[in-house]
């Protein structure tokens, strides 16, 4: 004998998404941080280098300097100065022809400068790789006061540079990801904490079943008290006639009442085949119908397999639907009826069909995919309004390999199961 495999409970599965679903948001929202991070990062290092060399081109004494023999003797140390002051990894300045003046290193002074010379005087920010690698780097013209291009002033940070700017906020970021991971893993314990004060250590198909088993017994019980109803007032009604010697007229109801009762029998029985327990609930659900004052039609085709489903989640899926379709022949104008079908499904294998039609005003277009949400609900809140019995009537019907399709004129719920094998 194989010991059965222990299921997870549904708390633990709850506390498992939960917890995953936190672990990516944040791994997710991390990686946004570090890509907004790297894109300021970059932003500001375009504006502080244009602001730096728009500022240095600007200086007068630069274009008097740039028109003098001794340029790179007087221009070096103010490179240098700017750049310990400033931060940044190089400031070059160079004569019209690109040739530099300055540079970080002394032994590139005289060499032609590597990047991108405007061919007119404008302003140019760009990333190129150069003698210290890659950098974000901004060109602009020298002009001397009557307007004639001088040389050119070229700012940059390296790229290496801005990642280590980027890499002295990684703890910042990460801190706020472990805080959020946290506060995930406190809900996921809190979601696990009330899901298993409500469900215990059952697993999701359990709750799922016990729920089916409450539907089941809810709409059974409805059913039998009716039908209970109906039958103690024409029994209490021929127990009257017959105490004041009326006994033709007892002996009238009562045959009618088998009468009709027969005839109620006739229609929901499939002869061989059929769930009898859903016959059963449509003898009952007659007779609420006739107690809320809908005309009631109910047929099993002779032939009709019975499905895959157990006789509690046959019960569960065929008494929602009716509730619903009762509850909404009942609030719409006369005449108010309700029509049950049960046949079979032409087709390769074997397949049986549940139809509820109603003369109810109809669902909205707008709402057909939502009435099939866990706790939506047209009706109001209550006995009536639970928002419950549609989710779980598609969720039995897909787990069993089924469909269910709601067509318009007039309202009607059609449940194509497998069958069961002969």
């Amino acid at each position: 004998m194989t010991p059965q495999t222990r299921r997870a409970s549904a708390a633990s599965r709850v506390f498992v998404i939960v917890t995953v679903s936190a672990a990516v948001l944040v791994a997710a929202l991390v990686a946004v941080l570090v890509i907004d991070a790297q894109q300021t990062e970059r932003r500001e290092a375009e504006e502080v280098t244009r602001a730096v060399a728009t500022s240095l081109a600007a200086l007068p004494q630069l274009a008097d300097a740039l028109e003098g023999s001794d340029a790179s003797t007087r221009l070096q140390p103010v490179a240098e100065q700017i750049m310990d002051r400033s931060g940044l990894d190089f400031v070059t300045i160079m004569s019209p022809d690109g040739i530099r003046i300055t540079h970080r290193d002394r032994h590139e002074i005289g060499r032609r400068y590597i990047g991108t010379i405007p061919e007119t005087p404008v302003v140019l920010t760009e990333e190129f790789t150069g003698t210290l690698g890659p950098s974000v780097r901004t060109i602009v013209p020298i002009m001397d006061d009557g307007g004639r291009l001088v040389g050119w002033a070229s700012v940059g940070v390296t790229v290496g540079s801005i990642s280590s700017e980027i890499l002295s906020r990684i703890p910042f970021v990460i801190s706020i990801g472990l805080a959020l991971l946290v506060a995930g893993l406190i809900g996921g314990w809190l979601a696990r904490r009330t899901t298993r004060r409500l469900a215990g250590d059952l697993p999701p198909g359990s709750i799922r079943d016990a729920l089916a088993s409450f539907e089941s017994v809810r709409t059974l019980g409805e059913a039998l008290r009716a039908q209970t109803h109906e039958h103690g007032n024409r029994m209490h009604t021929a127990v009257s006639l017959l105490e004041l010697g009326r006994a033709r007229e007892a002996i009238d109801i009562l045959t009618e009442t088998s009468r009709q009762s027969q005839q109620l029998v006739d229609q929901v029985s499939p002869g061989r085949g059929g769930d009898p327990t859903v016959g059963a609930l449509l003898l009952g659900k007659a007779a609420q119908a006739r107690e809320r004052g809908i005309e009631w039609s109910a047929e099993i085709a002779p032939g009709t397999p019975r499905s895959v489903l157990s006789a509690v989640d046959a019960v569960s899926v065929v008494g929602n639907l009716i509730d619903n379709a009762m509850d909404a022949a009942a609030s719409a104008p006369a005449p108010r009826w309700v029509r049950v079908a049960l046949s079979t499904v032409p087709a390769a294998t074997p397949t049986m069909r549940v139809e509820v039609s109603d003369s109810g005003a109809g669902v909205p277009g707008d709402l057909r995919e939502r009435i099939f949400e866990h706790g939506f609900s047209t009706k109001p809140a209550g006995a009536e309004g639970r928002g419950v019995g549609l989710a779980l009537v598609r969720s039995i019907v897909t787990g069993a390999g089924g469909t269910l399709e709601l067509r318009p004129d007039p309202t009607t719920f059609v449940v194509t199961l497998p069958a069961r094998p002969s």
